[in-house]
């Protein structure tokens, strides 16, 4: 994944939504780029297998699968994610799935605007060896 350079911003400096904001965006990249390593097919079967590894209970999922591999800091900032005010929740989840799918959404926007590349790379590869389907 590249830098695009679109934001100077010290991650440590935002709060678990806007981390999750941007984090969000990076873990959709990532899961559509996993999905046409497949090779082509149908629009519509490509949204289809995008929104089930983007979603809030596929999200949730990897947070239990990714917390053992993280060091304190990832930690730190998962617990931030997960502890964040939300005050809205999908009715396609609980709000324990939601908070979930928000912390992996924040420490993927952490690292990527820290400029760790290579561990969001790592972390989306450790979810996508345990994903079910």
């Amino acid at each position: 994944m590249q830098d695009f350079n679109l934001s100077k911003t010290d991650p440590r400096s935002l709060s678990p939504a806007a981390l999750a904001f941007i984090g969000d965006g990076v873990f959709e990249l990532l899961a559509r780029g996993r999905i046409l390593e497949k090779g082509s097919m149908p629009a519509h079967k490509l949204h289809g297998l995008s929104v089930q590894r983007v979603c809030a209970s596929a999200q949730a999922l990897a947070y239990l699968v990714i917390e053992p591999a993280l060091n304190q800091e990832e930690l730190n900032i998962l617990k931030r994610g997960r502890n964040a005010n939300t005050p809205r929740v999908p009715k396609s989840c609980s709000p324990e799935e939601y908070r979930k799918a928000t912390a992996v959404e924040a420490l993927f926007g952490y690292l990527y605007l820290k400029g760790e590349l290579k561990r969001v790379a790592e972390l989306f590869s450790i979810i996508e060896e345990n994903r079910e389907v």
